[in-house]
């Protein structure tokens, strides 16, 4: 469909939205991307998520930042094959994106097309995947300034490591042997040209050398099986990974056995470890069923699948990408204690 960008913003400023989202907007815009008034915005969004990008849109305009915004149905048919030209070409022209987007199946492709503009311009990025209200009136009024402090600590620690340990009362045992050639990045939140991040932001990653053990899924998995699932606390998933790679995962929830294996079996890297990380949004105090919170949550989180390569200095490749996401961690960096059944021994 033809809309020219005018039209668009016009719709995205015409919807109504709760004033209680406005705090979680102005976070976004002016603490996790700092944008200036002289710096053009693309703005992404779709049907489901356009109340959030409205108020995403109203503080661009307090700012008085120029931005185009964009609904993906009025482009495409979903799920998106690939990323629309007229986003590609309007990114090409901006210095911040920000995506917020309730995924569907089959669109990591789509995504990862985006990021790659993303990477290539080093743009100041918000990936705003499965944002919903719940998100907004909570991860999205943390103080941002406080995460990145802690993600700074933890981050300084993991880069001197050769090892991390985790478990868990519910059964995790995992160690991850770390590989100095592995960058790991911090996204605390405080978005920067050097690392696109998820908001609400707050996690220290890397690809590790080598993770084995076992892992239950007490909390989410990612991608389009989140929204599928939820909360797994009721019927965990539990996995098991010898060498870096996924060898075995069961459930008393045959469905999301079945869809976990699937998807991790979709090519040659989707059963391989690409992501460990250690959640530090430290506002936040559970899961909730939601994997654009739920990761940054103090703990443990690991994803089968692209290792961000761009970013960590990881050589192979994979087009997929899921979170796994559990509760309550015990963490060792070598054999220092950093945090004790979910809580940091660390200051922020």
């Amino acid at each position: 469909m033809d809309v020219s960008a005018s039209q668009l913003n016009r719709q995205i400023n015409a919807i109504p939205f709760d004033p209680e989202l406005s705090e979680g907007a102005r976070n976004a815009v002016n603490v996790c991307l700092r944008i200036q008034p002289t710096e053009k915005v693309t703005v992404i969004t779709d049907e489901v998520t356009k109340e959030i990008a409205a108020s995403i849109a109203s503080e661009l305009d307090r700012l008085g930042s120029p931005y185009k915004a964009w609904i993906l149905e009025d482009l495409e048919p979903r799920p998106l094959k690939h990323l629309p030209r007229e986003i590609a070409d309007d990114m090409a022209t901006s210095q911040v994106s920000i995506f917020a987007v309730q995924a569907q199946m089959n669109e990591l492709k789509s995504r990862m097309e985006m990021t790659d503009i993303v990477n290539q311009r080093r743009m100041r990025h918000a990936h705003m995947v499965n944002i919903n209200r719940q998100i907004m009136l909570e991860g999205m009024r943390a103080d941002f300034l406080k995460v990145d402090r802690i993600s700074m600590k933890v981050v300084d620690m993991v880069r001197r490591a050769k090892k991390v340990r985790a478990r868990t009362d519910a059964g995790t045992d995992l160690t991850a042997d770390l590989n100095p050639n592995y960058r790991w990045v911090k996204t605390s939140g405080i978005i920067s040209p050097d690392k696109w991040g998820n908001l609400p932001g707050g996690e220290v990653f890397t690809t590790p050398g080598e993770v084995n053990g076992t892992f239950v899924i007490d909390g989410v998995v990612g991608d389009f099986l989140c929204a599928k699932y939820g909360d797994l606390a009721p019927n965990p998933l539990t996995v098991r990974v010898e060498k870096n790679r996924l060898v075995e995962a069961r459930s008393e929830n045959k469905g999301l056995e079945k869809d976990f294996w699937d998807y991790t079996h979709t090519d040659e890297n989707s059963d391989r470890v690409g992501e460990f990380a250690i959640g530090t949004n430290i506002e936040l105090k559970d899961v909730i069923g939601q994997i654009l919170q739920d990761e940054k949550y103090p703990g443990i989180h690991i994803a089968f699948g692209n290792p961000y390569g761009a970013h960590t200095g990881a050589e192979w490749y994979s087009g997929t990408h899921i979170d796994i996401v559990g509760r309550r961690f015990d963490i060792w960096v070598d054999d220092e204690q950093i945090m004790r059944n979910g809580k940091f021994l660390i200051e922020a």
